[in-house]
């Protein structure tokens, strides 16, 4: 597989990790219609629970849960996916990348596996999944937006995805804010705060390793400057020639 493909084909596995999501949570969200979901008052993992429920001062009752949860196992398996298909960035900096999305994956397979629903026996590994698949997917855009030259993205772009990262980072100190207060206001749209970021910013790398070509050697290399060698000759020869 040349370089171009092995590009676009990581590109099109990230962008497929935040779509596997995004639908997944659509769909489960508005099968639940009565009372309808919030994405602003409800957890994202009451989207998991069958029911009907109540833990956490919410009642849960998601008609379509297999769809949320196979969406939260497939969506970090893919991502991995695409991070493995990446040929950049290599050496020491490889690994971390490779680390956080390996995590990420992990964390994600844990909630879908463990559903929220407040039952003792799964709280402790669903908390566990969700906190992993959080701090490592936001490290993971910031990885990967520092990695911007050797990925071939803009600069703009790699200063865009360490954006998403830092600012999902600081969404999980509003969270904890929020769930200490016992007030619940806004606490969907908090938590989202932490996921989005780091999904969006798969996409939009995904999107641009998509529509770049694999980087070209510069003008400095040994084939560009061989012809300015050849037609400096003839005017070297007649200057010898006087």
């Amino acid at each position: 597989m040349n370089d171009t493909r092995r590009r676009r084909t990581a590109g099109a596995t990230l962008i497929a990790s935040g779509a596997i999501y995004f639908t997944a949570e659509f769909v489960a969200a508005a099968a639940w219609s009565d009372p309808p979901y919030s994405y602003t008052h409800h957890f994202i993992s009451d989207l998991g629970v069958h029911g009907p429920a109540t833990a956490f001062g919410q009642f849960m009752y998601s008609p379509l849960a297999w769809v949320m949860n196979t969406g939260l196992f497939l969506y970090g398996l893919t991502a991995l996916a695409g991070v493995l298909a990446l040929e950049e960035p290599r050496g020491r900096r490889r690994w971390p990348v490779i680390a956080t999305a390996t995590l990420l994956a992990i964390g994600s397979a844990l909630v879908a596996l463990h559903p929220g629903s407040g039952d003792e026996s799964t709280a402790d590994l669903h908390g566990l999944g969700a906190l992993a698949a959080f701090l490592s997917g936001n490290a993971l855009v910031i990885l990967l937006g520092r990695a911007h030259g050797p990925l071939g993205i803009s600069r703009r772009l790699g200063r865009t995805l360490v954006g998403l990262g830092v600012l999902g980072l600081a969404s999980i100190g509003g969270f904890a804010a929020v769930l200490a207060s016992d007030a619940g206001i806004l606490i969907g749209l908090v938590e989202r705060g932490i996921l989005y970021p780091f999904l969006v910013g798969l996409v939009a790398l995904g999107a641009a390793l998509r529509g770049r070509r694999a980087p070209q050697p510069g003008p400095g290399s040994s084939s560009s400057t061989r012809p300015r060698a050849q037609s400096a000759s003839p005017g070297a020869s007649r200057n010898t020639a006087r």
